[in-house]
């Protein structure tokens, strides 16, 4: 494979962004206003910001490549907006040998995250990408034809994880809905298989949800069906000698329904610490901080998980229950997270989650209809989580054959 010895500065420009004042922000779009892009826009869309169209000077579209620069973490490749973007972020603009696609691969390395990581200044806790040090990065360059056989090989991958995500998404509308339709609604099916409500099934009116709920139900408090605790606060630099992995917000903000075990972080820390905050089969988690009520389960549980302190865990007192609760808590995550108080940093606290109530037949562990949901959402989240493994495979594959590729380690025919 014919390569070229360069500098990234010898294959694209970085372009810097612009941020106009917070006082011309909007939350809501309006005449004359375009999306301000930031750095948490490609996580999250919880945050969509509007700024006046004159005041815009940068601009990218869904297929530029954009390079966050400040962290942590730093130096995050970033795609698929549109809009204006601020001065956190940097567009990376490929000249005319490379192409596009495979300047976005050759960016997404983890060797030249690395380098990038290890030279960035740190100030005021916060890291800074060098973008010298960036330009003079070495570069291999293949030519155009086989830079395209390489963007194809990982553009590929990448179809399909994103095609599984996309199918996820729908598989947990699916179940979201289905909960809607049976504890929200009320239209689970009766006795002849017809919607309960809908076809004309007893409602009486309930003064503590002000409004009108299946005969024979019962409204309760979330605090009921469970127990909650916060999770470990620990000193890294005092390890204790007991091995676990560890949940942190990020494995909830960097999931949907599911944390994955192989995921977690490891830790040492004291016996007693890890046995006062395991995760069970029983377990919900929910984030106490940072994204605020954000709620996940953990899937293959291995020994000595445990949860940290920007994490309440809900243990409920029956496992028949959790997928109804669990669906409770996603159902009403933007109700928790606007009830999260703090001038610094929000946070939701047990009392809050413990007062919240909910409609269930009078005796929901012998009830048909929760044995029911169960059976009808956990082969639901059973695809889910196999979709989700495929896509860490998928993932690993995709990262082990990129620096190889980018280096010439594998030869394209």
């Amino acid at each position: 494979m014919k390569t070229d010895k360069l500098e990234i500065q010898d294959v694209c420009i970085f372009v810097g962004g612009s941020q106009p004042p917070k006082e011309v922000f909007s939350d809501l779009p309006q005449d004359g206003y375009v999306r301000l892009i930031q750095i948490r826009d490609y996580k999250t869309d919880r945050f969509i910001t509007y700024i006046p169209q004159e005041l815009a000077r940068r601009f990218c579209d869904q297929k530029d490549i954009m390079i966050g620069r400040y962290g942590p973490p730093i130096f995050q490749i970033c795609r698929g907006l549109k809009g204006a973007y601020n001065v956190a972020l940097m567009k990376a603009v490929p000249k005319e040998n490379i192409l596009h696609e495979y300047l976005y691969y050759f960016l997404k390395q983890d060797s030249l995250f690395q380098y990038i990581d290890s030279l960035s200044l740190r100030t005021s806790g916060q890291t800074g990408v060098d973008i010298e040090c960036l330009k003079k990065y070495p570069i291999y360059l293949p030519t155009l034809h086989i830079q395209q056989k390489i963007a194809d090989i990982l553009s590929t991958l990448d179809a399909k994880i994103e095609l599984n995500n996309r199918i996820n998404a729908e598989l947990e509308n699916l179940a979201k809905t289905i909960y809607d339709y049976w504890f929200v609604q009320f239209d689970f099916p009766d006795r002849n298989g017809k919607p309960y409500k809908s076809s004309g099934g007893e409602m009486v009116c309930n003064k503590e949800c002000d409004r009108a709920i299946p005969a024979g139900w019962k409204v309760r408090d979330l605090g009921d069906f469970g127990i909650f605790k916060n999770g470990v606060n620990y000193d890294p630099s005092q390890p204790g000698d007991t091995l676990a992995k560890i949940v942190n917000v990020r494995n909830i903000s960097g999931s949907s329904i599911f944390i994955h075990s192989q995921e977690l972080d490891s830790i040492y820390l004291t016996l007693k610490e890890v046995n006062n905050y395991l995760v069970t089969n029983q377990s919900i988690l929910i984030a106490r901080s940072g994204i605020p009520g954000s709620t996940r389960l953990i899937t293959d549980y291995i020994e000595n998980t445990i949860y940290c302190g920007f994490i309440i865990c809900f243990e409920v007192n029956n496992e028949n229950l959790k997928l109804p609760l669990f669906f409770f808590l996603k159902n009403i995550e933007k109700t928790i997270s606007s009830q999260s108080g703090g001038t610094i940093m929000k946070n939701i606290n047990q009392s809050i989650l413990k007062s919240f109530k909910l409609p269930l037949p009078k005796d929901p562990l012998s009830s048909d209809l929760v044995q029911n949901f169960k059976n009808k959402i956990e082969p639901i989240l059973q695809k889910i989580n196999l979709i989700d493994k495929e896509n860490q495979q998928l993932t690993q594959l995709r990262d082990w054959l990129l620096p190889m590729l980018m280096n010439g380690q594998i030869s394209i025919k």
